[in-house]
């Protein structure tokens, strides 16, 4: 891969570009040499935090970076319900996402009433047996759409993994027999959409550190994929791969 003929990089955030408030420097360095020569954007499937959050975040990191340059599946699930005019749902989100759906949406009502078509899954931080007892009794009727955000099992932290939306899907499998209908996040290519308008996929690149998102984004993309091994896949964890990333590197330090 020719580095030179690439001109949108998309990096993932935690374990790419910093592990929990840690920054990983080579990473930072290779975008602060590049960001006024390439078009740099940052995919985050967390939607326990805003686009905000993660400007804010990428500052203190040592990157000053325009709201704009932030893609979340938060996105495309605002162009989902206002496209099939869902306004009335059952947020099973904390109290960011729920103000970001208000900010974004201002008619949205959140109900658990006879008036609700979606419950509407993100990482939930707050999460409550009540808010999961609610949920899954809304979820007994047919004509209520099951739609989540992202399907990581778990989120990356200094401590170890802790449970995502992916495990939190588990459950409500379990509890009522259904899958989301829709899930916006990597690796589906709908977090994607507006860069894949712009760009041909030829000079497009993903950056990341999981073979199940980020590789797997970049696979159905059609776009190629450089794996750092600053977060969680190892090289250990190549050998058993159909499909090798294009590139293998600790991070973009070298580059």
């Amino acid at each position: 891969m020719d580095i030179s003929k690439k001109n949108c990089f998309v990096f993932d955030l935690d374990g790419t570009v910093y592990l929990s408030d840690q920054p990983i420097q080579g990473t930072i360095d290779f975008i602060k040499r590049n960001q006024e020569k390439k078009e740099i954007f940052f995919l985050t499937n967390n939607t326990s935090k805003n686009l905000a959050d993660y400007t804010q975040k990428l500052a203190r990191v040592g990157l000053d970076v325009a709201l704009e340059r932030i893609l979340s599946p938060l996105l495309p699930l605002l162009d989902h319900l206002k496209d099939q005019g869902i306004n009335h749902l059952f947020p099973v989100g904390n109290t960011s996402f729920r103000s970001f759906l208000q900010e974004r949406m201002p008619g949205v009502v959140f109900t658990a009433g006879a008036d609700c078509q979606a419950v509407v899954l993100a990482y939930d931080t707050e999460l409550t047996y009540e808010k999961l007892a609610t949920s899954c009794l809304l979820l007994q009727r047919p004509e209520v759409h099951f739609l989540s955000t992202h399907p990581d099992l778990v989120c990356p932290s200094l401590k170890g993994p802790l449970p995502d939306t992916g495990s939190f899907v588990k459950l409500y499998e379990a509890a009522t027999g259904r899958l989301p209908e829709l899930v916006f996040g990597k690796p589906s290519t709908l977090v994607l959409s507006p860069l894949l308008k712009r760009f041909r996929r030829d000079e497009m690149v993903m950056v990341g550190d999981r073979l199940s998102t980020d590789k797997l984004l970049a696979e159905n993309a059609g776009i190629d994929f450089i794996l750092v091994l600053s977060g969680e896949a190892g090289r250990e964890d190549l050998a058993t791969l159909e499909r090798q990333p294009t590139l293998v590197i600790d991070d973009l330090g070298s580059l």
